[in-house]
């Protein structure tokens, strides 16, 4: 739901996905800003042409150096 969107807009975006979760709903959300998606999700998984090639809780994936170096910046 970021693609396109100014930062303020983007966090203003986050906090009220943030906001609705708090509540009790669960949200499936796609996104291409993983360091975003990961900030409000409890598990992930890593799309790569269709296929899932990786899975699992947001601390698994931000511990992932695979992960870290495709998507977060990191160093594998």
């Amino acid at each position: 739901p970021s693609l396109g969107l100014a930062p303020v807009i983007v966090q203003s975006l986050f906090a009220t996905i943030r906001e609705i979760h708090a509540l009790g709903t669960t949200i499936l959300l796609v996104e291409q800003n993983a360091h975003m998606a990961l900030s409000v999700a409890a598990r992930g998984y890593v799309l790569e042409t269709g296929s899932m090639t990786v899975e699992g809780t947001t601390a698994d994936l931000l511990g992932n150096a695979e992960v870290r170096a495709a998507y977060l910046g990191g160093h594998a």
